[in-house]
């Protein structure tokens, strides 16, 4: 039976990227029942719509999203974000960000499992006396102990399946009740797992260590800003972000996948976006479909092809190539 994904194109270069990586995915052998959504910055300019609940309530009945890039500079910052991207996350509860990367030296992958419905995004702040010399803006870090614990949770098993070391990342000598939380959480959950080593790390020092020795990281666990950040930086340090894929996970429920570049208009319609990011997050939906052998032909193809240059369509002909 063919699995049943949603498809946002979205803006700018999105479409053209989901493009090959549909090519790619019909290459390996696998067939998708697709539903097109336009949903993005242009749809928005068009009609004034961002996300409707009807829409969201048929995706509940999907297998997967497979999404694209959104947003364009004619709509102001946030409005896009916030009211598909943040609202996907947090209707359908995908509460596991999780990116893979490629240590700059090739020697090995890690990744990185962020939080992915609280923390700072989740909303909660104001405004005092705004528009005022006296102005006050609050910004508050929701966590709790269900969302820390069920990512924490996730982070455990699914370094079980790799090499048994797990590192919690935060800045809990100064956000000292978020950090406090995520910390206990981690400390208690770990005892569960015996087999895993663990160690922890302040943002920070993370930072450096993305940088100058990501050979001691395996899989990594935060909060949602500090996942923001520290996933960015991995895929600036592991080839950039033309090679960042990610999945936005519910365990229970729909998931999404999408590339993490922007939908860059400044080259849409050129034909020169590079697409494997947005193979590569195609390679991660199949193996959440349970494609798993279609998945590892698609990132051997994508990785051989890795470091060469070509327009859109050529480089998902190579990838094709070498499957």
């Amino acid at each position: 039976m063919a699995h049943k994904v949603g498809i946002i194109g979205g803006d700018g270069i999105g479409p053209e990227v989901i493009a090959q990586g549909m090519r790619v995915i019909e290459a390996a052998g696998v067939e998708l029942e697709t539903v097109d959504y336009d949903l993005g910055g242009e749809r928005y300019l068009r009609d004034g719509v961002i996300l409707t609940d009807e829409i969201l309530e048929e995706w509940r009945g999907l297998d997967a999203l497979y999404v694209g890039a959104v947003g364009t500079p004619a709509v102001p910052p946030g409005v896009i974000e916030r009211g598909l991207l943040l609202r996907m996350r947090f209707t359908l509860d995908l509460y596991i960000n999780l990116r893979p990367f490629l240590a700059p030296d090739g020697s090995h992958e890690f990744v990185v499992i962020r939080e992915n419905t609280e923390g700072t995004y989740a909303g909660e702040g104001g405004f005092l006396r705004k528009n005022t010399p006296h102005e006050i803006a609050t910004q508050g870090s929701v966590n709790t102990r269900l969302g820390v614990e069920r990512a924490v949770r996730y982070a455990f098993e699914l370094a079980t399946t790799r090499r048994n070391h797990l590192t919690l990342v935060h800045k809990t000598n100064v956000l000292t009740f978020a950090g406090d939380l995520w910390e206990r959480t981690f400390n208690e959950v770990a005892e569960e797992y015996p087999q895993v080593d663990t160690a922890y790390n302040h943002v920070d020092a993370a930072c450096i260590y993305f940088v100058e020795d990501p050979q001691r990281y395996d899989v990594v666990v935060t909060d949602n800003l500090f996942g923001d950040i520290l996933t960015d930086l991995g895929g600036a340090v592991s080839g950039g972000v033309g090679l960042a894929s990610s999945a936005n996970l519910n365990p229970e429920g729909v998931s999404m996948f999408e590339p993490v570049h922007g939908s860059a208009p400044d080259i849409a319609g050129k034909g020169i976006a590079n697409p494997l990011a947005a193979i590569l997050s195609g390679a991660m939906m199949l193996d959440h479909l349970g494609e798993t052998d279609a998945a590892t032909r698609i990132r051997t193809a994508a990785d051989s092809v890795a470091g060469e240059t070509g327009t859109t369509v050529e480089m998902g002909d190579k990838v094709i190539a070498a499957l």
